[in-house]
């Protein structure tokens, strides 16, 4: 057998973090339900870790598995866990997880998948809004993928390994991803996630934001974090300091 027939890589992938003091099934299946109705196809076995920095017990990770399963998502491991927790961790086979380094900067995946109902961090909570502009960008990659109609309902665009621009509007119920950034010279109705690849660098344009969800390289908002300032004008999302923040666009 040839000594290249296994590699074993290292590699980074885009996960989200759940953030909530109560690892109780019952409590947890009735809060995640909420959440993910709110965006059921984003979330369909998405990969989640959780974390345990403000979780005392030692949840049952059995249980707690099984109902990953009946609401369609796959529990990877656990982070911020106490040695007690990490060895319960391991005896139910999921992985205990570190937060990673790159570049010398701390590395996050995914902004919290939690209800503004408890006390821990929400996804509103990492947000940050700022006040200052953006200009809008004079181009763009040569080799974007361009769409020059609407994206309607029930439709999704994929621009692998490159930026994606829709001439259009992006209705309620579509989806436009791209490995690049996005620019939609409408109105964003639907759900926009750049940097699908896992590039944090991304950013989304739009012209009129009314989203139903935007992600860059798994940290996300839903409308319901969306809803305030910028709700209906021209806005820049894009990470930085790990976290997702908003410019108005002049």
């Amino acid at each position: 057998m040839s000594d290249n027939s296994l590699e074993l890589k290292g590699s980074l992938f885009p996960m989200s973090v759940l953030h909530c003091a109560d690892l109780s099934a019952a409590t947890l299946q009735q809060l995640l339900s909420a959440k993910l109705a709110q965006a059921p196809a984003f979330f369909l076995q998405a990969p989640i870790v959780l974390n345990l920095s403000n979780v005392n017990q030692i949840p049952d990770f059995t249980a707690l598995k099984n109902l990953f399963v009946e609401l369609k998502l796959v529990l990877v491991g656990v982070t911020a866990a106490n040695p007690e927790q990490k060895t319960a961790a391991h005896a139910a086979g999921l992985a205990v997880l570190q937060a990673g380094k790159a570049n010398g900067k701390s590395q996050t995946s995914a902004a919290p998948l939690q209800p503004a109902t408890l006390s821990t961090t929400d996804v509103t909570d990492n947000a940050k809004v700022s006040n200052t502009s953006t200009t809008v960008p004079a181009s763009v990659t040569m080799d974007s993928k361009v769409v020059e109609q609407t994206v309607r309902s029930g439709q999704q665009i994929y621009a692998k390994g490159t930026d994606l621009i829709v001439k259009g509007a992006v209705g309620a119920g579509a989806e436009v991803i791209a490995d690049g950034n996005i620019h939609i010279y409408g109105s964003l109705r639907g759900k926009a996630i750049a940097g699908a690849n896992g590039d944090t660098s991304k950013r989304i344009y739009c012209y009129n934001l009314q989203a139903e969800l935007v992600s860059i390289a798994g940290n996300y908002w839903l409308s319901d974090s969306l809803q305030d300032k910028f709700w209906g004008k021209s806005a820049c999302i894009k990470m930085q300091d790990d976290s997702l923040v908003i410019t108005e666009l002049v």
